[in-house]
């Protein structure tokens, strides 16, 4: 049920943004009606998001919460009547701009399960924090833009600016950050670090929107904030990926998950009346350094399982070659100890190996093929 509303709901926030469009094609009656129109969309992803997704990143959160703060900008710009309101108004879109392609970018590191240090998020605020400040500083100081006032065009207030010192700096700002979104997808898309091409592509469209309306716009000036629109359509498609990547954690869990009994020291395993009971092959100590004798047909099999892993399979065995403990892909995965069991048991059977340090040991060798 959950899932028709939302695709009711998407359905339905296409049409407004299509409306919206075709308002644009036509006549630009009334700008502000169109943010107003985007701001409202945005506000409604945010919430369909938190509804409907029931694993929440923080990253996710903050990226939604930043398209709304930018679309209600622009909306509170376009019906500005004072100078001091339209440039409260613009601060506030400058406030969800700064930190969007942040969350971005740290959102794309967390899907690519792509480790990071703790100290990055913090670094990239505080980068965001005086990115925002220099932004925001029109009525205070000349640094950002020499000079600005007011016009109307086409049924909205509009800022028309005479750019200062320091505008350049957001333009490589934005600059930046596309460009390491980009080398980070080619990367996890060489490397197989995402569960399935579909969700690479999903990734890729969301980022290369952006990226294309706002060259568009540097290279053609016009009065209407495409990005308003591009936002919007960029929800869409990670709020897929999201749906997506939850289904694909689910859909190899059996209805009814087999049983793991452990029988207590010295006692006999009793089955349980229902379910089978299922020995998996415990992991090797972390005190064993000595690599293991790995075959050329174990290679072969090795190679030949890789292909055949689901996408949650294949999630699960790009954690473990990353390093990632058991505890810490039950959490990133947001699965029981016995659910990551049962997938050992698929990953290892496939593969052809009995252990997680014999799957590592056979992932370097392939490497250095």
């Amino acid at each position: 049920m959950k899932k028709r509303s939302f695709i009711y709901t998407f359905l339905l926030l296409v049409s407004i943004c299509l409306s919206g469009c075709g308002a644009i094609g036509e006549k630009m009656t009334s700008m502000s009606i169109i943010y107003a129109i985007t701001a409202v969309a945005a506000l409604l992803l945010l919430i369909v998001f938190n509804c409907v997704i029931h694993k929440k990143d923080v990253w996710y959160q903050l990226l939604f919460a930043s398209i709304f703060i930018v679309n209600l900008g622009y909306f509170t710009l376009s019906i500005s009547k004072t100078l001091e309101e339209a440039l409260l108004a613009n601060r506030i879109s400058y406030l969800g701009s700064v930190f969007l392609p942040m969350s971005m970018y740290l959102l794309i590191l967390n899907v690519s399960n792509i480790k990071y240090r703790k100290w990055l998020p913090i670094i990239l605020l505080t980068i965001g924090i005086g990115m925002f400040l220099i932004a925001a500083s029109p009525g205070y100081s000349d640094i950002y833009y020499k000079e600005v006032f007011l016009t109307i065009k086409n049924g909205a207030t509009v800022l028309k600016k005479v750019y200062g010192p320091l505008h350049s700096i957001y333009l490589y700002y934005l600059l930046g950050y596309f460009s390491v979104m980009l080398i980070t997808l080619i990367y996890t898309t060489v490397r197989k670090k995402i569960a399935s091409n579909i969700q690479a592509v999903m990734l890729l469209c969301a980022v290369l929107i952006n990226i294309f309306v706002w060259l568009s716009e540097q290279l053609v000036h016009i009065d209407f904030e495409i990005l308003s629109v591009s936002y919007i359509i960029s929800e869409l498609f990670l709020i897929s990926l999201q749906l997506m990547a939850t289904a694909n954690t689910n859909e190899t869990e059996p209805e009814k998950a087999p049983e793991i009994v452990k029988p207590a020291s010295g006692t006999i395993p009793v089955e349980s009346p229902k379910h089978e009971v299922i020995r998996i092959p415990e992991e090797e100590p972390d005190f064993m350094t000595e690599a293991p004798v790995i075959s050329e047909d174990q290679m072969n099999l090795y190679l030949e399982g890789l292909s055949s892993l689901t996408p949650t399979e294949r999630v699960i065995y790009n954690l473990y070659i990353s390093g990632n403990s058991t505890k810490e892909i039950m959490a990133s995965l947001n699965i029981k100890e016995n659910t990551l069991k049962f997938h050992n048991k698929n990953i290892y059977g496939k593969l052809g190996v009995t252990s997680r340090k014999q799957l590592i040991e056979l992932s370097k060798q392939l490497d250095k093929r």
